[in-house]
C-alpha cells in the first residue's frame, strides 16, 4: 500500500465508521461500541504509518481535479508534510482514547450510539483539514466540525445550559465563518487557486496586493474556530456537553484547527505587519484575560476551558512572531496534557456522582479514592504549568524563546512591537497559569467540601487511557531536538533567559497560591462544614450557581454565596466577580447584538400583525360583507323576485319619463 493510499484512508475509516454507526445503532446496538472504537482505532494506526513514512524528508503533495467549476479548480489534493502527520496522529491518539473512555463513561446512555458516530465523524473532519491541500477542501472538513459541535455539546438537550451551549457555540463560529470565506475567495482570486501550495508559491514569488484585508479576514475565522478573543465565549459554556466531548474539542479538533490553517498560512498572515500586530494583541489579550478568569472558575470544566483558550492564545502568539513551529510543538504537546485533564476531570467528576457540574469548593475526599486520576491529572497540572521537565515546560518555552527572538529584533520582517506583546503577556500569563493550575489541585484534591458518598471503582476503560496520555505528559518535551527536522528547522530548544522568567514566574503563580490557600484554609477552619442533609439541599443552589456563570444576563440581582477556602477570591480580589463572568463579555454581546436583533424581530412582528394583516384582513372583510349583503336577497321566493322585478321596472319607467320630460324641456 503506497503512502498516499495510507493517508486517504486515515480520514475515510472513520468517516465509513460513523456512516455504519448511524445506520447499525438501532438494529444492531451490539456493534456500536466496535464501530466506535476500532475505526478510529485503525485511523490512529494508519497516521502513525504515514508518519513513519513521511518522515523528514519533502512534502508529498498529489492532487485530482474534483470538478470543473468554469473558473478557479476545486482538487481533491494531499498535502503531507511533518507539521500534517504530526497533528494527524494527535487526532488519531486522543480520538481513539475518547471512545475508548466513552464506553465507559457514556456506557448507560441511551444516545450512545449517535454520539460515537458523531464523534467519529467529528474526528475524520479534522483528519481531512489536516491531509487537504485545497482551501475549499478544507472548508469542508471545517464546517461538518462545526455542526459535529452542535449537536455533541447538545447531547444532553434535555438541559437548558446544554441547548443554550450548543446553539452558542454555533451561532459564534459562524460568525467567524462569514468573513472566513470571503478571506478564502479572496485569497483564491489574487492567486488564481485554491491550492494551499499554489497560494504560498505566489505569496513568495509576486506577493499579495491586499495582504492585511485577506488576513484579516481569515483570522475572523480562526478567532471563532480557535476560540480567540473575542469570539472566545463559547467554549467554557460548552463545557455542558459530556466530557469526552469536552476533551476532544479541546484537545485536539475544532479549536486546533484554526492554529493549524494560519500555521499552514503563516506567508500570507506575514506579508501584512499590522496582521501581525493584531495577531499578538488578540493572543495577549486572550492570554491574559482567560487565564484570570480561569482563576475565579468554581467548576472545575469550566476552569479547564479558559485555560484551552489561554493555551490556545500561546500558540497564536508564536504565529504572531513567525514561529509555526513553535506553535504546533505547542499545540502537540497541549493535546496531549489537555485531553489527560478533561479525560481526568472525567473521572472525578464520575467519582463525584455528577455529570453536570463539578463545582471544586464542594470536593473532597477524593485523592485516595481516585489514585489512577490523582496522578495523572497531578503530572498533567505540572505541565500545563510549564514546570521542567514535562512536556508543557518545552513547548512553552519554545513559544517565549520565539517571542525574545522576535522582540529583540532577530525576527526578519516581525515587528518588535508583536514579539514584546507576546514576550511580556506570556511571561503573565505562564504566572496565572501556575495560580490557577495550583488552585485547582488544592481544591479538588485537598479540599475540604462535604466528602460525596463512594460510588465504587472506576471503569477500566476510563482509568487506563488516562496512563495512555501520560506517557506524551511526560517526555514528549524530550523530543524537542528532533522535531526542527520535521518543521522549519527552527530550534525549539529552550533558551535561557526565557526558561529562568517563564519558570520562576510559574513557582511564584504556584507558591503565591498555595499560601492564599493556606490563609483561606485557616479562616475557612472555623466556619462548619455543611451537614450531611445541608450538602444534599444544596444542589439546586448549585445548579443557580451554573446558570448564573454560563447566562450573564440572569446574573443581575443574584446573591453571591463565597466560599471562604477558595485562594481565588483572596488573589483577584475586587476583580474576582468580573472575572468569574468572563468580564461581562456575553452581557456586552447581548447589549450590542441580542437585544437589537429582538428589538428589531418585535417590530417586525409588530407591523406584521398590526399593519400587514389588517390589510389582509380589510381585503377579506369587505367582499365578505358584500357576498352578505347579496346573499340576503337571495331568498328563493319566487314571489319576492317578481315584486323585486315589478318595482324595478316601475322605477326604470319613471326614470325613463323624467329624462324625456326634462330633454323635451
Amino acid at each position: 500500500m503506497t503512502l498516499t493510499t495510507t493517508a486517504v484512508l486515515v480520514p475515510l475509516l472513520p468517516f465509513l465508521g460513523a456512516v455504519a454507526g448511524l445506520l447499525l445503532g438501532r438494529s444492531a446496538p451490539g456493534f456500536v461500541r466496535p464501530l466506535a472504537v476500532l475505526p478510529t482505532l485503525a485511523a490512529a494506526v494508519l497516521a502513525v504509518t504515514v508518519a513513519i513514512g513521511q518522515g523528514t524528508g519533502p512534502a508529498t503533495d498529489v492532487a485530482t481535479r474534483l470538478t470543473p467549476t468554469g473558473s478557479l479548480p476545486v482538487d481533491l489534493a494531499l498535502h503531507l508534510d511533518g507539521f500534517a502527520v504530526l497533528i494527524a496522529v494527535l487526532v488519531g491518539v486522543v480520538a481513539t482514547c475518547v471512545q475508548i473512555y466513552s464506553t465507559g463513561y457514556l456506557r448507560d446512555d441511551p444516545r450512545y450510539a449517535s454520539y460515537t458516530a458523531l464523534v467519529s465523524l467529528f474526528t475524520s473532519a479534522m483528519l481531512l483539514v489536516v491531509y487537504t491541500g485545497d482551501l475549499m477542501v478544507l472548508l469542508v472538513g471545517w464546517e461538518v466540525m462545526g455542526i459535529c459541535s452542535y449537536f455533541l455539546v447538545g447531547h444532553y438537550w434535555e438541559t437548558e445550559a446544554a441547548r443554550s451551549a450548543s446553539l452558542k457555540a454555533f451561532l459564534v463560529t459562524k460568525l467567524g465563518d462569514v468573513p472566513f470565506l470571503f478571506g478564502i475567495f479572496a485569497l483564491a482570486a489574487e492567486t488564481g487557486t485554491f491550492r494551499i501550495t499554489g497560494i504560498l508559491g505566489h505569496v513568495t514569488r509576486d506577493g499579495l496586493d491586499h495582504p492585511t484585508l485577506i488576513a484579516l479576514l481569515l483570522l475572523a475565522g480562526v478567532a471563532g474556530k480557535s476560540a480567540q478573543f473575542p469570539l472566545h465565549t463559547w467554549l467554557p459554556d460548552a463545557m455542558a456537553g459530556p466530557t469526552p466531548v469536552s476533551a476532544l474539542i479541546h484537545a485536539a479538533t475544532m479549536v486546533a484547527a484554526g492554529v493549524y490553517v494560519v500555521a499552514r498560512l503563516l506567508p500570507v498572515f506575514a506579508a501584512s505587519a499590522a496582521a501581525l500586530v493584531v495577531l499578538a494583541v488578540m493572543a495577549a489579550i486572550t492570554m491574559v484575560g482567560s487565564a484570570l478568569a480561569a482563576l475565579a472558575q468554581d467548576d472545575i470544566k469550566r476552569v479547564l476551558a479558559y485555560s484551552t483558550v489561554g493555551q490556545l492564545g500561546y500558540m497564536t502568539g508564536a504565529l504572531a512572531v513567525g514561529d509555526r513551529g513553535a506553535a504546533v510543538f505547542h499545540l502537540l504537546s497541549h493535546g496531549a496534557f489537555k485531553a489527560l485533564l478533561f479525560l481526568g476531570a472525567g473521572v472525578i467528576i464520575h467519582a463525584a456522582g455528577t455529570n453536570s457540574l463539578a463545582a471544586m469548593s464542594r470536593m473532597g475526599g477524593l485523592a485516595q479514592r481516585i489514585p489512577d486520576a490523582f496522578w495523572t491529572v497531578t503530572v498533567a497540572l505540572l505541565a500545563l504549568a510549564a514546570i521542567p521537565p514535562f512536556a508543557g515546560f518545552f513547548s512553552k518555552e519554545a513559544v517565549l524563546g520565539a517571542a525574545e527572538h522576535a522582540a529583540t529584533g532577530h525576527a526578519a520582517g516581525i515587528p518588535g512591537a508583536a514579539g514584546w506583546t507576546v514576550l511580556v503577556s506570556g511571561l503573565l500569563t505562564a504566572l496565572l497559569t501556575a495560580a490557577y493550575a495550583t488552585r485547582l489541585w488544592l481544591l479538588v484534591f485537598r479540599g475540604r467540601g462535604a466528602e460525596v458518598p463512594d460510588h465504587g471503582p472506576q471503569p477500566f476503560a476510563m482509568t487506563s487511557v488516562l496512563w495512555v496520555l501520560f506517557i506524551p505528559t511526560v517526555g514528549f518535551g524530550l523530543t524537542a531536538p528532533f522535531l526542527p527536522a520535521w518543521f522549519d528547522g527552527r530550534s525549539l530548544a529552550p533558551t535561557l533567559t526565557t526558561s529562568v522568567l517563564g519558570t520562576g514566574a510559574a513557582l511564584v503563580g504556584g507558591l503565591v497560591t498555595y499560601a492564599a490557600w493556606r490563609h483561606t484554609s485557616a479562616l475557612a477552619a472555623r466556619t462548619p462544614l455543611l451537614e450531611p442533609a445541608v450538602a444534599a439541599d444544596a444542589a439546586p443552589a448549585l445548579a443557580e450557581e451554573l446558570a448564573i456563570v454560563t447566562h450573564p444576563a440572569a446574573y443581575a440581582g443574584a446573591a453571591e454565596a463565597p466560599d471562604p477556602a477558595d485562594p481565588g477570591r483572596l488573589l483577584l480580589g475586587p476583580l474576582h466577580r468580573h472575572a468569574a463572568l468572563g468580564f461581562h463579555l456575553d452581557a456586552v454581546y447581548a447589549a450590542l447584538f441580542v437585544r437589537p436583533v429582538r428589538g428589531a424581530a418585535e417590530l417586525v412582528r409588530f407591523l406584521d400583525r398590526e399593519v400587514v394583516d389588517t390589510y389582509v384582513r380589510g381585503a377579506g372583510t369587505a367582499p365578505r360583507w358584500l357576498g352578505a349583503a347579496v346573499r340576503r336577497a337571495q331568498t328563493g321566493n319566487v314571489q319576492t323576485y317578481l315584486g323585486a322585478l315589478l318595482a324595478g321596472s316601475l322605477v326604470l319607467a319613471v326614470a325613463a319619463v323624467l329624462v324625456a320630460t326634462a330633454t323635451g324641456a
